[in-house]
């Protein structure tokens, strides 16, 4: 190594920790994966912890006792999703053969303007029958392994309310435990990252929550004044797309103009598409800045490729983790940086983490560095 040069040395260097770090996280995906039974609900109870703790801080604040306070809110949450998912679902049930049928016509309108030969919805029709009948075995298979999916999606979900509960019961502990794990001289950084990465994704559930009402809202009553049909449903849509920055908002958008292309017409398409675009801006230019000024910040780019890697290594569970567990990664490295420049030659004594109280309070508290 020594006949190399001093530049060659330093890029191997970085490519060897490059393909350690690499291996590191790929073993790390592939045991998620092994395990996802349990990694899913903790990684979805952290998101609702981050989403109920100013909840569960509140109701301590006013002499509430902690495992009181914790079933409290998991009961107000079972209580609101239950209540949210009935009326989603019961929208979708009302208007959901509206928006079939819009999508039909939909269809039907572009293969009466650009069908050839063999491309009529007639044609659709018979090949879809046969594929139906060539893969009934494979459908009848899919189907009772979708109702395995079903069985260990609500056993999970169960665990991760089951999780959020003890999270936000014993979350006065956080501190105290990392500090007690964290090696000799570390435990003001190691408690400062963890507040970061917390804070993070504390920011980001809370600032896409409001957003997505406000989204749907808005879209809801503009579908309502233009008089598309389905529009709740399509609200709804909306509102459950908002959790997939960029590529939620344009899906559902997209479902809101074709539905008011096939049952409107194209003008009142282009009304709905005005309301979208509206909506979007509105999100992206203030909504964005206002709500979600105080938590970490991503590129667009940044964002789309965190989605597309989220989507190839977990699906749509995956989309959904993604954005969050960036949003911790982008606030740990914040943190590093702040806290490792703070070691700089001439700096008196051990480095504080900046941002630190000297009494650590609940796990998802602001601090001083978000100011």
């Amino acid at each position: 190594m020594q006949l190399l040069p001093d530049a060659a040395r330093r890029l191997a260097a970085w490519c060897a920790v490059i393909l350690l770090a690499a291996g590191v996280g790929w073993v790390a995906i592939v045991l998620c994966g092994e395990f996802r039974t349990a990694v899913v609900p903790v990684l979805l109870a952290l998101l609702g912890t981050a989403l109920l703790g100013p909840l569960y801080r509140r109701l301590v604040k006013v002499k509430v006792n902690r495992s009181l306070a914790a079933g409290l809110t998991c009961v107000a949450v079972v209580v609101v999703v239950g209540g949210a998912v009935y009326i989603v679902v019961a929208a979708l049930i009302d208007t959901g053969d509206q928006i079939v049928a819009s999508l039909k016509q939909a269809a039907k309108s572009v293969a009466e303007h650009l069908g050839a030969a063999g491309t009529s919805l007639d044609d659709l029709a018979s090949n879809s029958k046969d594929l139906l009948a060539k893969f009934g075995g494979t459908a009848a298979s899919n189907v009772i392994s979708g109702v395995s999916i079903v069985g260990e999606s609500i056993a999970m979900a169960v665990l991760a309310l089951l999780l959020v509960f003890f999270f936000l019961r014993d979350s006065h502990r956080v501190a105290g435990a990392l500090r007690s794990l964290a090696p000799r001289g570390t435990a003001d950084v190691v408690e400062a990252v963890a507040r970061r990465a917390f804070e993070g994704v504390e920011g980001f559930m809370r600032g896409t929550t409001l957003i997505a009402l406000i989204d749907a809202f808005c879209i809801t009553v503009g579908l309502l004044i233009l008089r598309v049909p389905g529009a709740v449903g399509l609200g709804a849509l909306v509102l459950v797309g908002a959790y997939i920055p960029y590529l939620g908002a344009f899906i559902s958008g997209a479902v809101a103009v074709l539905v008011a292309l096939a049952d409107r017409g194209f003008v009142i398409a282009l009304w709905v598409l005005g309301v979208v675009v509206a909506v979007q801006v509105l999100e992206g230019h203030v909504l964005q800045p206002m709500i979600q000024s105080r938590t970490v910040q991503m590129h667009p780019a940044v964002v789309m490729l965190t989605i597309t890697a989220g989507a190839s290594v977990a699906g749509i569970l995956g989309m959904l983790l993604a954005v969050p567990l960036t949003a911790a990664a982008f606030g740990v490295l914040h943190e590093l940086r702040t806290s490792y420049a703070s070691e700089a030659p001439g700096a008196p004594g051990e480095p504080q983490a900046p941002g630190i109280p000297e009494a650590p309070g609940e796990p998802g508290a602001s601090s001083a560095s978000d100011s």
